[in-house]
């Protein structure tokens, strides 16, 4: 009982975390990471900024938000330790996301110390950002995989999965190097927007273009050999572990990865938007969450597996 309660909060917790995720998106999109200064964790050297502009409402907002997420996820972890008995999988996890939010608030204080915000473009600041990206993947995908955990997933296991684990690594890998593309991506659209798509092309492809224009060009080609990737993963998994759990999140992955292609499209052709930005990382995140789930419940060490019965010509059973 304890540990469904425990479970249905841990949907409840990622939820709120994926706010402040597009919250703090939002603030880069629309150029309010300066809004405080070169202040952290006060703001404009006050704790509460007295007349703020919009730009400083925004980034203090989403500083509140992620101040509240932090206590939340610690609170978590502890409840974690009540709930869960020792060696438990879900403590493990528990303890990882505490690691990951607590990184999480140093990328982002280092952002803001070290002026990293705003209009900066430096390649520095394109290293911040992936690395931030990184981080963020990882405490959402400990805190899915705890929620999958404590509601009965089993403990996962690399050795003997054939195929799967080696699919499994390669789409983990490459939606994470997509991902740190897709934040830079983000960044050149957001320091160096275009007029049109040919403008945009022309950007990017002009002698002298900043690195990030460069780098800009990368992410779509990337996104098709990273899809292509998870699509064949998916499939491949679904079949290798029959179980419906692994079926349903396979499922979910296809159909996410294409809606994701196509919302790829539509930022293009729409030159970036700051909605269709945040449409974009919502939607990756969401690929990402699905990834992460359906690794979990293939490499399982409890997950039905397809097998051929010794002696067998004909077609392989399921178990």
């Amino acid at each position: 009982m304890v540990q469904g309660r425990y479970m249905r909060a841990t949907w409840a917790l990622l939820a709120f975390l994926l706010v402040v995720v597009v919250w703090g998106a939002f603030v880069r999109a629309s150029g309010s990471g300066a809004g405080c200064g070169a202040h952290w964790p006060v703001c404009n050297g006050e704790i509460v900024p007295r007349a703020p502009a919009l730009e400083t409402i925004i980034e203090f907002t989403h500083r509140i938000s992620s101040g509240v997420v932090t206590v939340l996820v610690i609170l978590w972890a502890a409840w974690a330790f009540v709930a869960f008995p020792r060696g438990h999988r879900v403590r493990t996890g528990a303890a990882l996301g505490v690691v990951a939010i607590l990184l999480e608030g140093a990328i982002g204080a280092g952002l803001v110390l070290l002026r990293l915000v705003g209009t900066d473009a430096s390649l520095a600041r394109a290293g911040w950002m992936a690395l931030h990206l990184v981080n963020t993947f990882f405490l959402l995908g400990v805190v899915a995989l705890t929620g999958a955990w404590a509601g009965g997933v089993g403990r996962p296991r690399l050795r003997e999965q054939g195929p799967v684990s080696v699919l499994t690594m390669a789409a983990l890998a490459g939606l994470v190097v997509l991902g740190m593309s897709g934040a830079i991506a983000a960044l050149g659209d957001t320091l160096f927007p275009a007029s049109s798509l040919a403008a945009g092309l022309r950007q990017d492809v002009a002698p002298g273009a900043h690195l990030l224009l460069r780098l800009r060009m990368l992410h779509p080609l990337l996104a098709v050999g990273v899809a292509t990737t998870l699509l064949a993963w998916a499939a491949v998994s679904s079949v290798l572990r029959p179980g419906r759990a692994v079926r349903r999140t396979a499922l979910a992955v296809a159909g996410l990865v294409v809606l994701q292609l196509c919302a790829g499209l539509v930022n293009l052709a729409l030159l970036a938007p700051v909605w269709m930005q945040l449409v974009h990382l919502l939607l990756a995140d969401a690929v990402w969450l699905a990834t992460v789930l359906l690794a979990g419940s293939a490499l399982a060490e409890d997950a039905p597996r397809l097998s051929v019965p010794a002696g067998a010509t004909s077609q392989p059973s399921v178990p």
